[in-house]
């Protein structure tokens, strides 16, 4: 006769990546450039001049971008938003850290929620009542710039209750995939590694990052968006792959059976 398991042999609590996993996102040229004269006009409303053309400030804000997340991932580190904006996204254009610091979270707010064009996952929301109640717990670990952000979505879409932890990058100084974001989450819901399931969708961040943590389940969700970071990464699997966010709850219920 099979023992019987306890509390502490199951997942209690599954947390999300944000970015990707709970919404998607996709852009186009024109919506960059549209996005980089938006910038420069805020910019110039608090008084810093760039002396750029819409196309070619696109052009950078991106390059800038992709350096300053090449560094985070492989230092695993959130910089500050005042230092993000001088020394990285605006680059080249002699802006000091001083002078975005009053407004440098407004900024990151704008970059990841105008730049794109966010769409909730399906299902999202059913997911979340179906898990809760299951009697799990719920939360987001996200490699965000932007300290309200995550708060504005959670409202958005309606999930603001739904949270036990909110764990942000911005935030924590940290990014995922560094053990030590996981463990802040440990400790925060005060339970172990081995209760825990994360849903993410790259293999980089999301993947490696249960991995390091020594989490019990990561599950991966399709984005087709995210597989240009996980090139030569295809050596990490997840424990499931989803197309779904709907599937969670029969995998939930399979592994605390």
């Amino acid at each position: 006769m099979a023992a019987e398991r306890t509390v502490y042999d199951m997942i209690r609590a599954v947390l999300f990546d944000m970015g990707g996993t709970l919404h998607t996102a996709s852009s186009t040229p024109e919506r960059a450039v549209w996005f980089a004269r938006r910038l420069i006009e805020r910019l110039g409303d608090y008084g810093v001049r760039l002396e750029a053309e819409p196309e070619e400030f696109a052009r950078r804000l991106h390059e800038n971008a992709e350096d300053y997340k090449h560094w985070a991932e492989e230092n695993l580190r959130e910089l500050p938003s005042p230092e993000v904006w001088s020394r990285w996204y605006l680059r080249g254009y002699g802006v000091e850290p001083e002078q975005v610091e009053p407004f440098a979270e407004e900024l990151c707010f704008l970059y990841e929620y105008e730049r794109a064009c966010v769409m909730r996952r399906p299902h999202l929301r059913q997911t979340m009542d179906t898990l809760r109640d299951m009697g799990l717990r719920l939360g987001v670990i996200s490699n965000v710039l932007s300290t309200s952000l995550m708060p504005h979505y959670l409202q958005e879409y309606g999930l603001d209750t739904y949270m036990d932890c909110v764990l942000l990058s911005s935030v924590a100084g940290v990014r995922k995939p560094s053990p030590e974001i996981f463990r802040m989450a440990e400790r925060a819901m005060g339970m172990g590694p081995e209760e825990f399931a994360y849903v993410g969708d790259t293999l980089s961040r999301d993947v490696r990052g249960v991995r390091n943590a020594g989490w019990r389940l990561a599950i991966q969700i399709r984005n087709p968006s995210a597989a240009i970071r996980d090139v030569g990464l295809e050596y990490l699997r997840p424990d499931y792959f989803i197309e779904d966010l709907a599937e969670i709850p029969g995998i939930i219920r399979s592994e605390n059976s």
